[in-house]
């Protein structure tokens, strides 16, 4: 029976990039992906690589830094290898702040101010009577990225099963020993779980990991420069592709495994939409989907070993799996490899779930 020295539960973005970090230290390794792999919460997601704090809990902000300084030459490698243009956007975010936002937050105008005037900067956007601020953040496709990085997976002789959902880890003498499915079991030393959403589903350990549904819609922008930056206000944020096409998202929704999209909650976003740049009444509905992302108790991560040696988690990024997933990929090949991760790991661990 052939045998892997790590497999990794779960195909989305998180689980391909460990894959890859793990080649690089000589591991072999295989994916076990429930449906195809990159079509969960990865496809999903608006990528927007936001490492400001505006909504983000303090304790993860060492590590969307890192990530966000490490996206440029991600993203580079992953291209070369894969030979697919991942739409990595520099222009920055144009960000919107209410007046609580700002009463919690002060001096973040003067700090943050536009580098031009808004009107220039983003000439289809409506008067919105809130101050703007500039953030210097990326955006990136998820989908491309996804897309890159599972064929420089396979280039990297990264195995992958998929269309089989896992539903043990296998344990010898109180260790993990592989994975089993319906059909088969893989063997392997050492098992990651990146399952996202669906990671508490798998024994010996009941993560307290939820879905938490989001809609989105894409449109059809009048022109590939209608918008430059992202653009967050409090009722919608849109995101900008190369291609001209114009995200608009997205909702927070405790609904369960439920995908399905609502026509009136999708309407809903395109009015906001519109109303924050009216040329978008003209632009053409492409596409509206939902994702489930992985929420935890506390919104944070959870990363690190479990009490069973040889099983490890890597879930629950919520809502910056997109931005976290590099140095998620980095400090995850460390714990994996018994190394020592170069951040602290602790304030994510399973222990504080009692797992």
């Amino acid at each position: 029976m052939k045998t892997w020295d790590v497999i990794i539960v779960g195909g989305g973005i998180i689980g391909l990039s460990l894959s890859i970090a793990l080649r690089k230290r000589g591991a072999t390794v295989l994916i076990v992906e429930r449906g195809e792999p990159g079509r969960e919460a990865s496809h999903a997601a608006a990528g927007m690589l936001a490492d400001f704090p505006l909504e983000m809990p303090s304790q993860l902000q060492s590590l969307a830094t890192a990530s966000a300084r490490m996206y440029p030459e991600f993203v580079h490698e992953l291209q070369d290898e894969s030979g697919i243009k991942v739409d990595l956007r520099d222009q920055g975010t144009i960000f919107f702040a209410t007046p609580d936002y700002l009463r919690e937050h002060p001096g973040l105008a003067t700090d943050c101010p536009l580098p031009l005037p808004l009107d220039e900067l983003e000439p289809a956007l409506a008067q919105v009577n809130l101050p703007a601020i500039y953030l210097k953040e990326r955006s990136v496709d998820p989908r491309a990225l996804t897309a890159a990085a599972l064929k420089a997976a396979r280039h990297r002789d990264v195995d992958i099963s998929s269309g089989t959902a896992v539903t043990e880890v296998l344990l010898a003498s109180g260790r993990a020993t592989g994975v089993g499915t319906g059909q088969t079991r893989y063997c392997a030393p050492v098992v990651v779980n990146c399952a996202g959403a669906w990671a508490g589903q798998l024994p010996p350990h009941q993560f307290p990991t939820r879905p938490v549904k989001g809609q989105m819609l894409s449109l059809a922008g009048t022109s590939r420069d209608l918008l430059r930056h992202v653009i967050r206000a409090p009722e919608i944020y849109l995101v900008p592709r190369s291609d001209g096409r114009i995200l608009a998202g997205a909702t927070v929704e405790e609904a369960g495994y439920d995908k399905r999209t609502d026509a009136d909650t999708i309407q809903r976003m395109h009015r906001a939409a519109v109303r924050l740049a009216p040329a978008l009444a003209q632009a053409r509905m492409l596409e509206a989907w939902a994702g489930l992302r992985p929420g935890s108790p506390d919104n944070l991560p959870i990363l690190g070993a479990t009490r069973t040696p040889g099983y490890f988690v890597a879930t629950s990024h919520f809502r910056d799996g997109i931005l976290l997933t590099p140095i998620t990929a980095q400090v995850m090949a460390q714990t994996v490899t018994g190394g020592t991760p170069d951040y602290d790991l602790s304030a994510f661990s399973p222990a504080r779930f009692a797992i």
